[in-house]
């Protein structure tokens, strides 16, 4: 009887450690997100590999309608911050990000028509100019008609990237820069974890229900080269775990559960010997 109760308490933990080490070797996959059909086998990416590739697009953003416009005259730090410009709105305080924002000014937006309204000026047409040339324009306009020798420094604060996954930050990152690269906003986000595995970054482009997907292999100094590192607004980017990684923190959460078990079987064989 006694060796028939401790064959199936045999059977019956090494049950439990098989499903266990079974379950675990598709934790990387359990946890990894916005998987696709498309997906590929990010080992054998050697540099970069494009899925569904919409080619390479203007490196230049070129400013649009809703778009908000944050505008300062760096020769007065008095001109544009928060509470010296009228007629503007004051949702820049909603703009968020770990890379950081233009403090204390204020954001206009680019209306239906394409202009923004500005304090002094009026209203300017700037949809369909890059940012570079609507700075050009916009300091040409004050100093024509209020300011002396100004200069203008013109940021569309509601461009941004995402960040997601083993990452030192997560989240929301303003593109406050013309041909801001890959390696600038994970610089920006205090680099990668130390569980991160550098060959299964994957970059989320342009139309969600048919995106371009842009796998890294950040191991190749290489890769940086590709010119589908430049970043475009709304871009998702996605770092996952090391199998390894993965695999302990799954047998680590499975570990938590046996325990218990565990204590209970050995209370159980404890009572079955004393008491036989």
């Amino acid at each position: 009887m006694a060796i028939t109760f401790k064959k199936q308490l045999l059977y019956f933990i090494t049950s439990i450690l098989f499903l266990s080490i079974l379950g675990a070797c598709s934790a990387r996959r359990e946890r990894s997100l916005f998987n696709a059909s498309s997906d590929v086998v990010t080992d054998t990416i050697k540099q970069v590999y494009v899925v569904n590739d919409q080619g390479i697009s203007d490196a230049y953003y070129k400013i649009r309608v809703n778009d908000r416009l944050a505008i300062r005259n760096v020769q007065n730090a008095e001109f544009g911050a928060t509470g010296n410009a009228s007629g503007a709105s004051a949702s820049n305080s909603n703009q968020s990000s770990s890379s950081g924002s233009i403090n204390n000014v204020l954001s206009y937006p680019v209306d239906l028509d394409g202009q923004v309204n500005l304090p002094a000026i009026g209203k300017i047409p700037v949809a369909g100019l890059s940012r570079r040339e609507a700075a050009i324009k916009i300091q040409d306009l004050y100093a024509k008609q209020l300011l002396r020798n100004p200069i203008i420094e013109l940021s569309v604060v509601n461009l941004k990237v995402t960040l997601l996954g083993e990452f030192g930050k997560q989240g929301n990152f303003l593109l406050e820069r013309e041909n801001t690269t890959l390696i600038d906003i994970i610089g920006e986000a205090g680099g990668i974890t130390k569980t991160a595995d550098p060959k299964t970054l994957k970059i989320i482009r342009g139309d969600r229900s048919n995106p371009e997907i842009i796998y890294v292999n950040l191991n190749d100094i290489n890769s940086l080269a590709s010119k589908k590192l430049v970043l475009q607004n709304d871009d998702i980017i996605v770092l996952q775990q090391t199998k390894s990684a993965a695999t302990t923190e799954k047998l680590q959460s499975y570990n938590n559960i046996l325990q218990p078990l565990l204590v209970v079987v050995n209370l159980a064989v404890l009572i079955f010997t004393v008491t036989r």
